[in-house]
């Protein structure tokens, strides 16, 4: 039986401790730092996801097995290597390895070098140079910051003058930090954009259920992108030839050229696809979990997460196949108003007590205690789970139970999964 820490505080690593602790491998799970509805689930500890060290030190106090790193920044800031350093288990890629999502540049060397489909680019570290390939161009493009941007700084362009205002934003004005003092700028892919997640222990791979992520903020996808407004499994624009088209064409390759260059790719790839007329194409690698995929992938996983996390770690994964349940998922995100900009938190959250209708969850995001109550503490603050037998039963059930839930400014799509039904 082992004790699991599991690093984060959002709606990922909500389900992520919902999964685990359905494991028979499992005696006792940790959230580091967690959130409201963690809390009510397993002990969490207040540790920043950034804190290497304390996050090591406690691990060792608490004879911890097992650490799962839910989110990007921390597997970008080395916490894996800083943990196996000594000697404890972290289930997530080196910090080497998660430069695939720390740097979309270098993310571009690996597709390009490797021959994975993808947009044509190109990379700028120099404003006037950008500002003038960008004069050039006529008609759509997209320009993308270099670094981490909590899924904010990838900026679709319809025209020129839009291109000109994201460079400007992302270069002169610094609006995403250090992260835009690079920046991607690539064709413009029409297609149906979707989510394929694999299990790796750096040779051997498992796919996971693929699903599709909603980033835009308003209905109708429109608005500025955010980190996920609502994702729904399985998607149909994915069939089994389709699948194998994108393992052997796309994560293959990707995992077999990773440790060609001495990074091996150990824990969850993420590949953000977009369906093409030529066939699937790489927007971008994410290197954890998506967030909310996870959200319905998981619940549909038959498969024991904590298996899956143990043959990464021992080099089995070809002796495992990843079992999902019949039916579909669909999750909605609540989100607070004014997200994915500014946005007051300290609401008081109601309704979290309904009596929910089997394969409703909750998953906490940005929540936290404040007394009896709890509060909103980000710009999403729950995502609404339904599972059923089909995207249409999922989809009447998941709007039917979010209506119970309600808080000052709290904003949500009403058309997720509605792509499905197209």
């Amino acid at each position: 039986m082992m004790k699991v820490l599991v690093i984060g505080g959002g709606g990922r690593e909500h389900t992520i401790v919902w999964k685990i602790k359905q494991s028979p491998l499992v005696d006792k799970v940790y959230c580091a730092p967690g959130n409201a509805g963690i809390m009510q689930e397993v002990e969490c500890v207040d540790i920043p996801v950034m804190d290497n060290r304390a996050l090591l030190k406690f691990a060792r106090a608490a004879k911890i097995d097992l650490t799962i790193v839910g989110p990007e920044a921390p597997l970008v800031n080395g916490i894996v290597d800083a943990f196996e350093e000594n000697g404890m288990f972290c289930f997530g890629p080196s910090q080497k390895a998660a430069e695939l999502e720390g740097s979309k540049a270098f993310c571009k060397y690996i597709l390009n070098k490797y021959d994975i489909p993808t947009a044509d680019y190109r990379i700028f570290d120099d404003y006037s140079q950008a500002q003038a390939f960008l004069l050039k161009q006529n008609g759509p493009i997209v320009v993308k910051a270099d670094g981490l941007a909590a899924g904010k700084g990838v900026l679709v362009c319809m025209n020129r003058d839009e291109s000109l205002i994201a460079l400007d934003k992302m270069m002169k004005d610094k609006e995403f930090g250090a992260a835009g003092a690079k920046v991607i700028v690539e064709e413009y892919m029409t297609g149906d954009e979707v989510s394929v997640m694999a299990l790796s222990d750096g040779e051997n791979f498992v796919t996971l259920m693929p699903a599709q992520d909603h980033k835009r903020i308003f209905d109708n996808d429109e608005g500025p992108n955010t980190g996920g407004m609502g994702a729904y499994a399985p998607t149909p624009h994915i069939s089994p030839a389709m699948l194998q088209q994108i393992e052997t064409g796309i994560i293959a390759p990707t995992i077999k050229g990773m440790a060609l260059e001495g990074r091996p790719y150990k824990g969850i790839l993420y590949a953000g696809l977009m369906i093409t007329r030529d066939g699937p194409r790489v927007v971008e690698y994410n290197v954890r979990f998506g967030d909310p995929e996870a959200q319905v992938i998981l619940p549909l996983a038959e498969s024991d997460l904590m298996e899956g996390i143990l043959a990464t770690r021992e080099g089995s994964l070809q002796k495992m196949k990843w079992r999902n349940r019949p039916g579909a998922a669909v999750c909605v995100v609540l989100a607070s108003g004014g997200y994915p900009g500014a946005c007051e938190k300290g609401k008081k959250i109601h309704g979290l007590d309904h009596q929910w209708d089997d394969g409703v969850f909750v998953y906490h995001a940005g929540t936290a205690r404040r007394g009896r109550d709890i509060v909103t503490s980000g710009g999403r603050v729950l995502g609404v789970t339904a599972v059923d037998v089909s995207i249409p039963r999922a989809i009447d059930k998941v709007y039917k139970a979010i209506k119970w839930i309600a808080f000052d400014g709290a904003y949500y799509r009403k058309d997720i999964a509605m792509r499905a039904l197209r």
